[in-house]
């Protein structure tokens, strides 16, 4: 038996689709909690780049390498202690979000946070150098504790490789 989702397709008919061919991909949206909304728009606008879209009092949209991220205010948020797996000998922070870049646009972004003296929870270094799925990765901390890593394929279409 399928579940239906709302727009017809049943779930597993959904997922066929998506894992047969990341030709496109639609934008995701996610929405943060964070302790302050300048230092939000200093991060995630001046810092990473990210274009700002519509906003209110209490939130604010950035277009985060094509997908809609939002700050929600909360000036309450006290900094979650995140849990630590280990990673290719590194502490990965949990929970984190991203988004997978082309090696080369990951390079200069590592390059231009590297130059801004960005604290790195895990600075920038390649994984499975020479296989299929080789990739940059880096993590840090937003201001509010949000924990981000970014990454760069060789190969996007490659995510998924084993």
């Amino acid at each position: 038996m399928h579940d239906s989702s709302a727009d017809g397709l049943t779930r597993n008919a959904a997922s066929e689709t998506a894992a047969a061919a990341p030709k496109s991909l639609s934008p995701f949206h996610l929405a943060v909690q964070v302790h302050d909304l300048v230092a939000a728009r200093e991060f995630y606008g001046e810092l990473l780049g990210c274009p700002e879209g519509r906003s209110a009092d209490t939130w604010v949209d950035f277009d985060f390498f094509g997908h809609q991220f939002v700050c929600h205010l909360n000036k309450e948020k006290a900094g979650v202690q995140p849990h630590y797996n280990e990673v290719d000998g590194h502490g990965v922070p949990v929970p984190h979000f991203g988004v997978v870049l082309d090696l080369p646009t990951w390079e200069q972004l590592a390059e231009r946070l590297t130059a801004l003296d960005v604290k790195f929870v895990i600075a920038p270094y390649i994984r499975f150098a020479g296989q299929p799925g080789e990739q940059g990765t880096m993590f840090f901390f937003d201001p509010s504790g949000n924990a981000v890593e970014i990454k760069g394929f060789r190969d996007l279409g490659a995510l998924f490789a084993k």
